[in-house]
């Protein structure tokens, strides 16, 4: 049989390409393209690691600006006159803090009935019977289906925009230059303060919703708009001077700034009270029942065996998730925790993780690196926020 090995290439695909092409595409996959973006799996979706230094663009987002695609995450719309009702029982922090806010925003986590976090997602209050809740894309599916649960007959309408795409423009710069790039589309934003969001132009074609929120610990902005207008808008910002960046840098940054990231730091397993997100329950009204509530207050009364700090290895080496930690001369299982994120870091110049240790750990304890025990410093986070390193 005679094979034409020209036209027959033009079929043939490697696993990988087969495996990169069942990916799920978000709507700035031909821009990755087209800026030479490295495009990895990550849960499911096919996105970008970096463009070509993952360290450079680091150091771009803590010193000018930088932005991601975000638009893998999921943006559920709930409506409905007994939506503050029906939050108040969903989410461990209080919703009634924004509900009567518009443009508000909340982070919190969502539990199970024995305390162990479901996702963790930031709401926004857009009217007293609307928010937006946004939420991982590696949860989106277990997410949505345990919130329509939870709804059973209250008057709550969910509805998930996957008509919408989000862009995050991160750094001291970052609006400033987004300011620049698009113009009308996004007035008023600056005049936003932190943890406030803006609808602008809404039920027009080009509406935009513009958060002052990120996943950095910089300043700058997460944009919202529908996807067949996305491409031009991470265009219109490459234009002004905002760096491409991929999930690489995102990852350090976030650790950087004490941000936790869902699947390493916490999962349903574990409650957020040893997950060093106790500042996000709110145990205040005592009417307030939340999922997870009394397996939390009890877990308050025996005492927690557990709390989350930060690493800094004193030698070399670089911090991994799973790695054991041991406080110093310690001899059994019952002193020990483990690295829940680590990595190096490219603002400090130096190995940093988080981790899950024994409550009684002081300020050093032991890192198992490679069969070797190395010390490490025990740290209060974050490591660094808005640039500035925050530990010694």
């Amino acid at each position: 049989m005679f094979i034409d090995l020209q036209q027959s290439e033009q079929f043939i695909m490697t696993n990988d390409t087969l495996k990169q092409a069942s990916l799920k595409k978000t709507p700035l996959i031909k821009a990755h393209q087209n800026m030479g973006a490295k495009l990895v799996d990550f849960g499911g979706w096919n996105m970008p690691i970096h463009y070509g230094s993952q360290i450079d663009e680091h150091h771009y987002v803590r010193k000018q600006a930088g932005m991601f695609d975000v638009c893998h995450m999921t943006i559920v719309d709930l409506r409905g006159s007994e939506v503050v009702a029906y939050l108040a029982k969903l989410l461990a922090n209080d919703v009634a803090k924004i509900a009567d806010k518009p443009g508000k925003a909340l982070y919190s986590c969502m539990l199970n009935n024995s305390g162990g976090v479901i996702d963790d997602l930031i709401i926004y209050s857009m009217e007293s019977t609307w928010v937006w809740v946004v939420v991982n894309s590696a949860t989106r599916e277990k997410d949505i289906a345990w919130m329509r649960t939870q709804i059973g007959s209250m008057a709550v309408d969910l509805n998930e925009r996957d008509d919408l795409a989000m862009i995050a423009v991160q750094g001291p710069d970052a609006r400033k230059l987004a300011a620049q790039a698009l113009g009308d589309e996004i007035a008023g934003a600056q005049e936003l303060k932190p943890f406030n969001a803006l609808l602008i132009n809404a039920g027009a074609e080009n509406e935009r919703f513009v958060a002052r929120t990120g996943y950095t610990g910089e300043d700058g902005y997460e944009i919202v708009c529908a996807n067949d207008q996305a491409e031009a808008m991470w265009n219109q910002l490459a234009d002004a001077g905002v760096k491409p960046c991929g999930l690489g840098a995102r990852d350090t940054l976030r650790l950087e700034a004490g941000m936790n990231l869902y699947g390493n730091d916490m999962d349903e397993n574990q409650s957020p009270l040893e997950s060093g997100l106790s500042w996000t329950v709110d145990f205040n009204n005592e009417q307030r029942q939340f999922i997870g509530r009394e397996a939390l207050e009890k877990q308050k009364k025996q005492g927690l065996k557990y709390k989350f700090v930060g690493l800094i290895l004193k030698g070399k080496g670089i911090l991994r998730a799973h790695q054991k930690v041991m406080l110093e001369g310690a001899g059994d299982d019952t002193n020990e925790g483990e690295l829940t994120s680590g990595s190096f870091s490219p603002t400090m110049q130096q190995a940093i993780g988080f981790a899950r240790v024994p409550v009684e750990t002081g300020d050093s304890c032991l890192v198992e690196i490679r069969k070797k025990q190395l010390a490490a410093q025990v740290v209060k986070l974050p490591f660094v926020r808005q640039g500035k390193i925050l530990v010694n």
